[in-house]
């Protein structure tokens, strides 16, 4: 697809180099000339200096003939108006990140007018990946598939794991079926296990279930299940707003603890049910007066990596609350992945996440059947759904009697809403949707899953 990106920040960057990655032809556009050398150095694409919400800038990049523009500037109105433009010049779909949390709440309302296919919400996205989190304490990463029928979790197997030197076959037994593991990490490595593969203590385990027995099958993985009731957040951005809005909203007591004044009114304005807490959120005094060795959630959520990771890790050593980091820099993911921090939130790659599924979901139409796909196992792996549309070399066969590639598991069928985790009996039927989890990349089409 031709995909015209507008702002160079972060967000943009990051978008630009995963849709890179999924084969498609990308012009970014920004007023900044070394932002745009600085990625084309590191990226095979095309960069224009210039203003994106205008039409002779817009025009020089292609608009006319572009499947997508995507802006995300650092200001909404300016990627409101992109798409305006943009739409007008004549492309086909337009997405905007929007963060005014006024702004989110009214785009319905014009977003036709507009000529937006899509708005979205960095921070409202991040806040509601935190929120699933809590509910599911043990999770350390969760992904939905089947509109929401069917999630994949991450959990780390505790340090004396009863499932310890258990092959994948005994244990899955243990839920009758009603999960399947999908994918190991064990340090630096990655696998997709096989029947006869053996877990450790401390793996790092991704089982995908339906949400209505994700309990039962965290009991029987001996990790907590608790849902959280109280819930302290360091940083009174725009996430710890919305999160503290969908928490107070499921009876969750929150704290929020920001040492600017000035944002303390605003936010006990807008949150008049939470408890606002002006002070340092670095010093520990502080923290463990208001609770945080008792807490059931903690989040940190300022504006430096290095604080959150810092204040995470302290959390971790004198709590046994869910923690949670916010990180902005991509740079150094394998190091903080391996650092007791919790749950990690990347709002920049859960936006790109997000809008890869919609230009996915957009290719669909133009013949390729992927309706989700997240990277997991820190990119190693892919878990990806597949619509079946058509007859073909994979349907109507038992799934044992297929030739699949190496280092690639069938994780679920859901038929008609049923969840089924499939055995070498089952088939795959037009219909169907399919969910795949494989270390091999770029698959486009669910006969791709064949050697």
């Amino acid at each position: 697809m031709d995909i015209i990106i507008v702002g160079c920040g972060k967000v943009g960057s990051t978008i630009a180099e995963h849709l890179n990655e999924e084969g498609h032809s990308i012009v970014v556009v920004d007023t900044k000339a070394d932002k745009l050398e600085i990625l084309s150095n590191k990226l095979d694409i095309m960069t224009i200096e210039g203003n994106g919400a205008t039409s002779s800038v817009l025009i020089e990049a292609g608009v006319d003939t572009a499947d997508l523009l995507i802006a995300v500037t650092n200001r909404d109105e300016v990627n409101l108006y992109c798409c305006l433009i943009a739409k007008k010049s004549g492309v086909k779909n337009a997405i905007a990140r929007v963060r005014n949390p006024e702004y989110s709440e009214d785009i319905h309302l014009i977003k036709d007018d507009l000529g937006l296919s899509l708005s979205i919400n960095p921070e409202l996205t991040a806040a509601s990946e935190m929120s699933r989190l809590i509910r599911y304490p043990a999770a350390i990463e969760i992904n939905r598939f089947a509109k929401g029928g069917a999630e994949l979790y991450k959990l780390r197997l505790p340090s004396f794991s009863k499932l310890n030197g258990k092959a994948v076959k005994d244990i899955c037994g243990i839920g009758k079926s009603d999960y399947q593991i999908c994918a190991v990490e064990r340090e630096d490595e990655v696998f997709i296990p096989s029947g006869d593969f053996v877990l450790n203590n401390l793996d790092k385990i991704y089982i995908l279930s339906k949400p209505k027995d994700a309990m039962r099958m965290f009991k029987s993985f001996d990790v907590p299940v608790e849902t959280g009731r109280t819930a302290i957040l360091v940083g009174g951005g725009r996430i710890a707003v919305y999160l503290a809005k969908q928490l107070i909203s499921s009876n969750i007591s929150v704290k929020i603890i920001e040492v600017d004044p000035v944002k303390c009114e605003e936010i006990s304005d807008i949150l008049p049910n939470a408890t606002i807490l002006c002070g340092d959120g670095l010093d520990k005094e502080f923290l463990l007066e208001e609770g945080l060795a008792t807490v059931d959630a903690f989040a940190s959520l300022t504006g430096l990596d290095e604080e959150n990771i810092i204040l995470s890790l302290y959390a971790a050593s004198v709590s046994k609350a869910k923690i949670m980091t916010k990180v902005n820099k991509l740079t150094f993911d394998n190091i903080i992945d391996k650092m007791e921090i919790g749950s990690v939130i990347r709002p920049k790659y859960l936006t790109s996440e997000y809008i890869i599924q919609y230009v996915r979901a957009i290719q669909n139409s133009l013949g390729s059947n992927v309706e989700s796909l997240y990277k997991i196992v820190g990119g190693k792996a892919e878990a990806l759904e597949f619509v079946v549309r058509e007859d073909s070399k994979v349907t109507g066969k038992e799934l044992g009697k297929l030739t699949l590639k190496e280092n690639l598991l069938i994780a679920s069928i859901n038929r008609n809403g049923k969840i089924i985790v499939p055995s070498g009996n089952d088939t795959i039927e037009i219909g169907d949707s399919v969910i795949v989890v494989t270390t091999h990349k770029k698959l486009r089409d669910l006969t791709d899953i064949l050697k």
